[in-house]
């Protein structure tokens, strides 16, 4: 339990909802560019926990940070376009 009394959850438990958050993500991110703190707040979840999820998305170039950090800090991430294909 941590100091505002809530349980908190579990490395496993939260990479387990990885492929789960990648897509809520992934919405709140095609309305604009988000830092980590906006996007916790639109999720519902922890920043803790969507700084795992965002960077497995970093890692997969599916996100990428974008201009410079806010004033504590914080970078905005967008989407990464995906190529479009030239046969369709």
């Amino acid at each position: 339990m941590n100091s505002s009394g809530k349980i908190r959850r579990g490395m496993l438990e939260i990479v387990h909802e990885e492929m789960v958050m990648k897509d809520r993500i992934a919405e709140v991110l095609k309305e604009g560019p988000r830092t980590i703190p906006e996007l916790a707040e639109a999720l519902g979840y922890p920043s803790h926990e969507v700084v795992i999820w965002l960077f497995a998305m970093r890692r997969y170039s599916e996100i990428e940070a974008v201009g410079r950090p806010d004033v504590d800090g914080y970078f905005k991430y967008e989407l990464v376009n995906e190529p479009q294909d030239e046969g369709v």
